[in-house]
């Protein structure tokens, strides 16, 4: 098994593991601000890719689109769409691989992922895959954290921790500018690239570590791998962060910064 597969067998096992759900929607704003800048309207066919728990695919069913939802994860697959049928929308929820979509060339108007499709090990064929099932002329979208951010620098935390596979990419790199647009200028007639943020809040740097480290799926499978005084060393490394970032013990009160990336595919 090559490295980039073991990550993503890694992944599908690890994405079910913890409660997503509970990280995912102080980051929903950031799906909101995705289907907008992507303009997804009624009418239009939408794939939500590496879509969790369904923050974006919900914001494009809300604009009429309709919408497919895929997830390596199938626990993923299966939460979401006990969300998205629970809130009254149909959405079709595909398990699927980002690097290898069951889709035909061409089949949707827009092909997104809000700080999902950014985690696969290959990106230059993530990519390629969301532009191939995109129409000539219409959008990829992804949302990730910057390197230089609060989440980015938490995901840096993580990573010393456990190992990317050798030679594969930090998914924090897709919040690099440039990065972005070299990955995506074989594709892309025009990209636009803004940067964001989305405010968290907690009791305090110490709650927002226990919260984060018993809901993050990586951080919960770190909890089982890793020897219990590493582990604690992991949780108080992402305490300190966000005592730092919040300048203090008050409660927390950070921006978490990340890019919107908007591409259009050459005609």
């Amino acid at each position: 098994m090559s490295d980039a597969e073991a990550a993503k067998e890694r992944q599908r096992r690890v994405w079910g593991l913890g409660d997503y759900a509970a990280l995912a929607r102080p980051i929903e704003p950031a799906a909101t601000a995705l289907c907008d800048a992507c303009a997804v309207s009624a009418g239009q066919e939408v794939l939500d890719v590496g879509a969790g728990t369904g923050n974006f695919a919900l914001a494009c069913a809300r604009e009429g689109a309709s919408v497919v939802a895929s997830d390596l994860s199938p626990v993923m697959v299966e939460r979401g769409r006990a969300r998205t049928e629970a809130e009254g929308y149909d959405v079709e929820w595909v398990e699927a691989d980002v690097e290898a979509l069951p889709f035909e060339d061409g089949r949707f108007e827009c092909a997104a992922s809000a700080f999902g499709a950014f985690l696969a090990p290959r990106p230059e064929v993530a990519a390629a895959e969301m532009f191939r099932v995109v129409r000539a002329g219409n959008t990829v979208g992804l949302t990730a954290w910057v390197p230089d951010g609060f989440f980015g620098q938490i995901m840096a935390v993580g990573q010393r921790y456990g190992s990317l596979g050798e030679g594969l990419p930090a998914p924090q790199e897709w919040g690099d500018e440039a990065t972005a647009r070299a990955r995506l200028e074989g594709f892309a007639g025009h990209v636009e690239i803004e940067r964001a943020s989305v405010p968290l809040e907690a009791e305090s740097p110490a709650a927002f570590a226990d919260d984060f480290t018993s809901n993050s799926p990586n951080a919960v499978a770190a909890r089982d791998s890793l020897p219990a005084e590493r582990f604690e060393q992991l949780r108080q490394e992402i305490e300190d962060l966000a005592r730092e970032w919040n300048g203090g013990d008050a409660p927390v009160a950070i921006e978490a910064e990340y890019l919107v990336i908007v591409a259009r595919k050459r005609g």
